[in-house]
């Protein structure tokens, strides 16, 4: 099974990005994801890059139940940074969303609200529900999934990675495997934030590779970002 993907990170309107990307392969499958350090604290890109150089570092062939080790090294990466706050009395936190591929078997997780889109036979078929004080609200039907983006309690996050508690990641094992045809987009909220669900799908139609549906979602965000916007990254995946 070949895939056929493209990772996309930028500072957007802020002076330095706290998003991190990674992909790796390996024969029966591979892992995909991004983390978002959270604003507002001190060092998001340590933060961001611990958890995606340790979850990138650890995937290899010889796993054989993918949800003990997504527990197991999240912990880890969990702990490097309760290490390095403990060192630099400083306090940062990262998001992290995943795919995760092993003989045809895919298993979403994530912690945070980056977010996770899976489409299949054409339809959006699945995707992460943020852990986020929003998203509660919208679960409640207080306001709008389109109006989460701009939702005061958006950055009120429930779960990340980095903190003594709240650090668990929801893990979800799709019941079907995958198969030609199938996409993935991963993305920080400094994405999704300014993406229609329909215009995923849409734009994924329209596309002949994952390049080129990251860049008609980016050309959709550019239009709509005012230039103070947060840092935006998205990965994109295509299954041949």
């Amino acid at each position: 099974m070949i895939f056929d993907y493209f990772e996309f990170s930028n500072s957007g309107g802020r002076d330095y990005n706290e998003d991190c990307v990674g992909a790796k392969l390996c024969a029966d499958g591979g892992i995909f994801l991004v983390a978002d350090g959270l604003g507002g604290l001190s060092l998001g890109e340590v933060a961001s890059r611990t958890v995606r150089n340790t979850l990138i570092d650890k995937f290899d062939e010889s796993i054989t139940d993918m949800n003990a080790w997504i527990t197991d090294t999240l912990k880890e990466a969990n702990d490097q940074l309760l290490a390095i706050q403990a060192e630099k009395n400083k306090k940062m936190k990262s998001t992290v969303v995943m795919l995760t591929v092993k003989n045809g078997d895919m298993t979403f997780a994530h912690a945070g609200d980056s977010r996770l889109y899976y489409l299949h036979n054409n339809e959006l078929t699945y995707f992460t529900e943020d852990h986020s004080v929003a998203y509660k609200k919208y679960k409640a039907g207080e306001i709008k999934r389109t109006e989460l983006g701009k939702d005061e309690d958006q950055s009120s996050l429930l779960r990340s990675i980095g903190g003594e508690d709240h650090n668990e990641p929801t893990i979800y094992n799709y019941p079907g495997k995958i198969t030609p045809g199938d996409a993935f987009m991963l993305c920080s909220d400094g994405a999704w934030e300014y993406l229609k669900d329909a215009e995923v799908l849409i734009d994924r139609l329209k596309s002949r590779s994952a390049k080129e549906w990251t860049e008609r979602l980016l050309l959709r965000i550019m239009d709509r970002v005012d230039g103070t916007n947060d840092n935006l990254s998205i990965v994109t995946l295509i299954v041949e």
